[in-house]
C-alpha cells in the first residue's frame, strides 16, 4: 500500500513545480501594459497638476502646489463646465438605459422579422462617432436640416434654428446624439441578459394570474438588475470621458453650455495653452470617476448582502 506524501513533501514539490509560475506569466504582460501605459501617464498627470506649465516650453516647471486646484474651485467656467457634465452624464445613462431596456424587451418578445429587427437596431451603435456628428451637425442645420424644418413644421419656430448655435438648444441636440448613439449598446447587453431570465418562473408567474408588469418586476428585474447595474456604471465612466461627438458638434459651445470636462481639459491645453491646469480637471476628473466606481461597488455588496438574508 502506497502512503500518501506527507504535508511538507507536497508543500516541496509545489515548490519546485515550474507551473505554478503560469499564473505570472500570463498575467505579466497586462501589469506591464498597466503600469506603463495607465500608471506611469496618472503619476505624470498628478506631478503636472501641481506646477504651473505652458504648452510652449513643457520642459520648464514651476511647483505651485494646490494653486491650480483653488482657482480651478473659483472658476466659473469649471464650474459651467462641470454642471454641463453632470447634467449630461445623468441624462445619457438615464436615457440610454430607459431606450435601451424597452427596446429589449421589445426585441425580446417573438415576433415575425425579430432577427433583422436585432441586428439593426445595433446599426448606430456600429457607426463612426465622427461620421454620426457630421451627420446629425447637417441634421440641425438652420436651412435645410431634418430638425429645423421639423420644428417649423409643429409651430416652434418661424425661420429656420441651428440648434447647435443657440445656447438653450445646444446641449439637448448633443444629448439626442449621444442616445441615438448610445442606447443600442444598452439594448443589446439588456436583451442577453432577458435571455437568462427562466422562463418556468414567467409562466409560473403568469398562471398565479400576475399581469405583465408583476411579472416583470418580480421575475424579470431581479434576474437582469446585476446586468443593469454594471450597464450603469459603464454608461457613467463612458459619459464623463466623451469627447469625439461634442468637439466635432459644438467644441463646447456656445456661451460652454455644452463644455464638459473632457472638453474644458482639451481647451486649457492646447487652446489657452496652460498644461497645469488641464492635468488638474483631469485629476478631478479621474476623482469622479474613482467615486462612481466606489459607490457602484458599494451598492453591489449591499445588495448582495440584502438578497442573501431573505
Amino acid at each position: 500500500m502506497t502512503r500518501p506524501p506527507s504535508h511538507d513533501t507536497a508543500i516541496a514539490a509545489r515548490k519546485t513545480d515550474p507551473s505554478r509560475w503560469l499564473p505570472m506569466v500570463f498575467i505579466a504582460p497586462v501589469t506591464l501594459y498597466l503600469l506603463a501605459f495607465q500608471f506611469y501617464p496618472l503619476v505624470q498627470q498628478f506631478f503636472l497638476s501641481v506646477t504651473s506649465t505652458s504648452l510652449l516650453n513643457p520642459g520648464s516647471s514651476t511647483f505651485v502646489g494646490a494653486d491650480n486646484y483653488r482657482e480651478l474651485l473659483t472658476d466659473p467656467e469649471f464650474a459651467q463646465s462641470l454642471r454641463v457634465t453632470v447634467v449630461y452624464t445623468v441624462v445619457c445613462v438615464v436615457g440610454s438605459i430607459f431606450l435601451g431596456l424597452m427596446a429589449a424587451l421589445l426585441l425580446d418578445r417573438p415576433f415575425r422579422g425579430r432577427g433583422l429587427a436585432r441586428a439593426l437596431v445595433t446599426v448606430p451603435w456600429a457607426a463612426p462617432p465622427v461620421a454620426a456628428a457630421l451627420i446629425f451637425t447637417w441634421m440641425y442645420n438652420a436651412q435645410y436640416g431634418l430638425f429645423s424644418r421639423l420644428s417649423q413644421f409643429l409651430g416652434f419656430s418661424a425661420g429656420g434654428v441651428n440648434w447647435l448655435d443657440e445656447p438653450s438648444m445646444a446641449l439637448p441636440a448633443i444629448l439626442i446624439t449621444t442616445l441615438w448613439q448610445i442606447f443600442p449598446f444598452s439594448a443589446v447587453v439588456i436583451l442577453a441578459a432577458l435571455q437568462g431570465v427562466p422562463s418556468e418562473l414567467r409562466e409560473a408567474a403568469v398562471i398565479d394570474g400576475a399581469d405583465r408588469f408583476s411579472v416583470f418586476k418580480a421575475v424579470v428585474w431581479p434576474t437582469i438588475r446585476p446586468t443593469v447595474t454594471l450597464l450603469t456604471l459603464l454608461i457613467t465612466v463612458w459619459s464623463l470621458r466623451r469627447f469625439d461627438v461634442i468637439w466635432l458638434m459644438t467644441q463646447g459651445g456656445p456661451l460652454g453650455e455644452t463644455n464638459t470636462l473632457v472638453i474644458d481639459l482639451y481647451r486649457r491645453a492646447f487652446v489657452y495653452l496652460d498644461l497645469g491646469k488641464a492635468a488638474a480637471v483631469g485629476v478631478i476628473g479621474l476623482v469622479i470617476a474613482v467615486l462612481v466606481t466606489v459607490i457602484y461597488f458599494w451598492v453591489s455588496q449591499r445588495t448582495e448582502a440584502a438578497t442573501g438574508k431573505r
